[in-house]
């Protein structure tokens, strides 16, 4: 006897969240995901036409994605520390083309606003600003 969707849906988001800290409102919106995604593919399994692939809708507004203690992936909802460029490229994109597909900054990190703190303070400590001024100041005299 085969499982409903439901069923289905209910194993998968168990799944995902005895691996990972879930808020309830990632929960939902993971059951609410994998359920029309779990029904796309019955639907277009039983009229035998192919998946149609909409055009993907963010998990979340990209000014909440990045947060004190974590940054939420808005391809496909996944909190880390620091969004690394080997994650993005399951998606098939480059840290750049993120920053480009969601507006962000070229220059915006793409790790939670904790971790950027503690890293800007770290070089701060260890003299970074002031020898990036030298550094661009020696750049500078070599071009005139």
């Amino acid at each position: 006897m085969s499982k409903s969707l439901v069923e289905m849906t209910a194993e998968i988001i168990q799944s995902q969240i005895s691996s990972k800290e879930m808020t309830s409102d990632e929960i939902n919106v993971a059951l609410n995901n994998t359920f029309q995604t779990l029904k796309a593919l019955q639907d277009a399994e039983l009229t035998g036409q192919p998946v149609e692939q909409a055009d993907a809708k963010p998990v979340m507004s990209p000014e909440r994605s990045i947060q004190k203690n974590k940054v939420v992936c808005l391809e496909c909802g996944q909190t880390f520390k620091m969004l690394s460029p080997k994650h993005l490229k399951s998606h098939d994109l480059t840290p750049r083309e993120y920053r480009k597909k969601y507006g962000f900054s070229m220059r915006q990190p793409l790790c939670a606003k904790s971790l950027s703190e503690k890293r800007s303070k770290s070089g701060k400590k260890r003299g970074l600003p002031a020898n990036l001024k030298k550094a661009i100041a020696a750049r500078t005299k070599k071009k005139k």
